[in-house]
């Protein structure tokens, strides 16, 4: 977003201080200080009035907390937000709300299905949902697969330690992915070109495609879809 010339203010919702934006020093840049996701004041709301879109990229790994955690971090938190953000809609101007889902999400999860996926996609249906109710709200979501950011010199210095057990496999694994399985790679400098795009309603998509599935109106994009559409600049 702050190498984005078309983003005229960024306001970022953290729970404490986030260091990469201090040390941005861009005069864009507006950290809102936001304990509780799961409510929205007038004095959040207030500082958001302008806003035309955002990224959804609040999350935690499954295996960090209990279920009922993950799913009020992953799903409540998400609606909670749009449910609040729908007033920041005016007409003829739409609100993008883009949500970061993942590879493996499913809307149609089966018995063996893992607890992340499944509620990924309980979230994408409700996100969905909302759309229908509400025109102006363009919810779409995003499924990114393996993020990497060994070539985003940027933002490296501000990626929190892994645990062990990634730092030793990550080696073995990244080289092989990012060269020969393309759509399972997720270089985080185009990701983040290609969410904030979305966010400021650049990319129009209204049929499926490959990669891409709907629901009615609502895109839900696979990371082969994110990695062609975010194609060279």
């Amino acid at each position: 977003m702050i190498k984005t010339k078309g983003v005229t203010k960024i306001s970022i919702l953290s729970r404490r201080p986030v260091p990469m934006a201090e040390d941005a020093k861009d005069p864009r840049i507006n950290v809102i200080i936001h304990k509780d996701f799961a409510k929205y004041d007038s004095a959040v709301l207030d500082q958001l009035k302008g806003a035309r879109g955002c990224v959804w990229a609040l999350g935690v790994s499954q295996t960090q907390v209990s279920k009922e955690d993950y799913v009020k971090i992953t799903k409540d938190y998400a609606l909670a937000a749009t449910q609040a953000f729908q007033d920041l809609a005016r007409e003829n101007e739409p609100f993008n709300f883009v949500y970061v889902s993942g590879r493996g999400a499913t809307i149609e999860p089966g018995r063996f299905s893992p607890i992340f996926a499944c509620v990924k996609g309980e979230t994408e249906l409700a996100l969905a949902s909302l759309r229908k109710q509400n025109p102006l709200m363009h919810t779409s979501s995003a499924r990114p697969a393996v993020v990497d950011a060994t070539a985003h010199e940027a933002i490296r210095q501000y990626i929190p330690t892994p645990p062990l057990a990634y730092r030793m496999v990550a080696p073995f694994l990244m080289t092989p992915i990012r060269v020969g399985m393309p759509s399972m790679h997720s270089p985080t400098l185009e990701l983040g070109r290609f969410l904030t795009e979305m966010a400021m309603g650049k990319h129009h998509i209204t049929s499926a495609a490959q990669g891409i599935a709907m629901i009615g109106e609502f895109p839900l994009l696979e990371n082969s879809a994110i990695r062609r559409l975010s194609g060279p600049k």
